[in-house]
């Protein structure tokens, strides 16, 4: 089976922004969710609701889960409120409470018309980053899904560790 490769697309309305994660969701895309969030948060527009549609993702790595870890993060500490995740793919969703992401988003698992019928526009700016820079991004995305439970922290510790000696 071929994968369908990752895309992002976003639309705000009104005071509800949709971020949508159609396909192969992996740390390629890092750039690309981090801007999307720095995008979103950064316009100053206060929202009422964040909705993250996963509904057509076939994968999401664990760099791409600290992304939106450290998207729901930012939105409970300057808005007040849990960002949801809508996820209609059993074992995604599965990932994500393997996680923990249950502490820090509100999780459905069933159609939700607002994610429906946002029109969402794919965000794709260019993959800048250098070595480096994605090896830092890697990091950070670790650190907050280590920060969310035990589990997670035995689980990433080692990778982190190693990317850390080696940075």
């Amino acid at each position: 089976m071929n994968s369908i490769p990752g895309k992002i697309l976003v639309a705000t309305q009104d005071d509800i922004c949709v971020i949508k994660l159609v396909g192969d969701i992996r740390v390629t895309l890092c750039s690309s969710i981090d801007k999307t969030i720095e995008k979103i948060l950064g316009s100053g527009k206060p929202f009422r609701d964040v909705f993250i549609n996963v509904m057509e993702a076939e994968t999401i790595d664990s760099t791409s889960l600290g992304l939106l870890a450290k998207l729901s993060i930012h939105v409970k500490k300057h808005y007040g409120f849990r960002p949801t995740i809508v996820s209609t793919n059993p074992s995604i969703t599965k990932l994500l409470n393997a996680v923990g992401f249950s502490q820090i988003f509100n999780i459905l698992t069933s159609l939700d018309e607002k994610c429906l019928n946002a029109r969402c526009q794919e965000f794709n700016p260019s993959n800048d980053l250098s070595e480096e820079q994605l090896k830092e991004k890697v990091i950070e995305a670790h650190r907050v899904l280590m920060a969310l439970n035990r589990e997670n922290q035995e689980t990433f510790q080692e990778l982190v560790s190693n990317l850390e000696k080696n940075h």
